[in-house]
């Protein structure tokens, strides 16, 4: 696709905030993200500067096109902490929902890819 029939949202950013917790879905969240990223879907953001409010992880994510943010578990942390910084406009994808469950779901090639390709279908305009 050329950057002429690239949807309207190509000029900020999507971001995506992935759990990157001590859980095998954790390690799952954010290798995905990593790929998502790697692939060019969008561009993995710092969730710990969201929660620390620092201002110019902030702005960016304020000016974003669109936010994806990945919960490995349905402790929803990725989700909670968005929502506490004041983000609500955001699509919410959860392991648990494409049937990763935690302590059982291992990282492998095939899981990480399971989870960015929903994430990618959530990042598409």
């Amino acid at each position: 696709m050329s950057d002429k029939e690239a949807c309207a949202c190509g000029a900020a950013p999507k971001l995506i905030f992935a759990c990157s917790g001590a859980a095998d879905v954790g390690a799952v969240a954010d290798q995905a993200a990593r790929k998502l990223t790697k692939d060019g879907a969008g561009k993995m953001f710092c969730l710990a500067g969201v929660g620390g409010r620092v201002s110019g992880i902030m702005a960016t994510t304020e000016s974003a096109a669109r936010i994806l943010a990945i919960d490995g578990c349905p402790l929803n942390c990725v989700k909670n902490c968005l929502e506490q910084a004041g983000f609500t406009k955001y699509e919410h994808m959860q392991l648990a929902d494409l049937g990763m469950e935690k302590g059982k779901t291992p990282l492998t090639p095939e899981t990480v890819a399971k989870a960015a390709t929903a994430g990618a279908a959530k990042l598409a305009c």
